[in-house]
């Protein structure tokens, strides 16, 4: 059987345990592997704007993860999206940003999108990476990003269900969206708690990401 090989690069290790519970029920028959520098998350909120230097770690990490052999790289931070573009072109083989999958799905599904993201530095460089695939994919399509404070810190100490209900809250006052994203791959395991209050169709990183991968390994 043939087992494609997936690099996983994180920058934090809270996004670990989303994309392994999304590989293990949509495609068990990869083989992910993990890739941890856990100092890019932490070096990422002291800039405002990506720098040469991270944009050169994010290199290093792709090629590292190309020599390993896998058929493809998957970046589990959303705060580096310009720095994997940039990556990506380095490498034979696709690399793709957190977002992007989850992005196109819901683009689809209508005009207004709600992001809830929990890491403030992330947002910018989401919101330019959505509207970048609107004007290929639907240029009327909008989104609305809204800060759920204290999720990230309450999962980061290890409280799940704080984040989760934090989560749901802000899920719950939202009205006229087409969608909901759930900005990070951390933020994926709040998924049913903000199933359960709204009806709204909800989308998270790790799920679409996997999609994407499948689909274009032709798995």
């Amino acid at each position: 059987m043939n087992r494609p090989r997936i690099a996983l690069i994180h920058a934090t290790t809270i996004a670990i345990d989303p994309i392994k519970a999304a590989f293990a029920s949509s495609w068990p028959q990869a083989e992910p592997i993990n890739i941890l520098e856990d100092s890019l998350s932490p070096d990422r909120a002291k800039v405002a704007e990506i720098t040469e230097a991270l944009t050169d770690r994010i290199v290093a990490l792709t090629k590292y993860a190309r020599s390993t052999g896998c058929e493809a790289v998957l970046f589990t931070c959303s705060a580096f999206g310009r720095a994997i573009e940039h990556a990506a072109t380095t490498v034979d083989i696709p690399v793709l940003k957190p977002n992007e999958a989850m992005f196109e799905a819901a683009i689809r599904k209508g005009g207004r999108t709600a992001m809830l993201y929990t890491f403030p530095p992330a947002r910018e460089g989401m919101e330019v990476e959505f509207r970048e695939e609107a004007d290929r994919l639907n240029a009327a399509a909008d989104i609305e990003s809204i800060l759920v404070e204290g999720a990230i810190e309450a999962v980061r100490a290890g409280d799940v269900e704080i984040h989760n209900r934090l989560v749901a809250a802000a899920a719950a006052k939202l009205e006229g969206f087409d969608a909901i994203t759930l900005a990070h791959f951390s933020t994926a395991r709040a998924l049913k708690p903000v199933q359960d209050v709204t009806d709204i169709p909800v989308l998270t990183s790790p799920d679409a990401a996997v999609a994407k991968l499948k689909h274009l390994l032709k798995a």
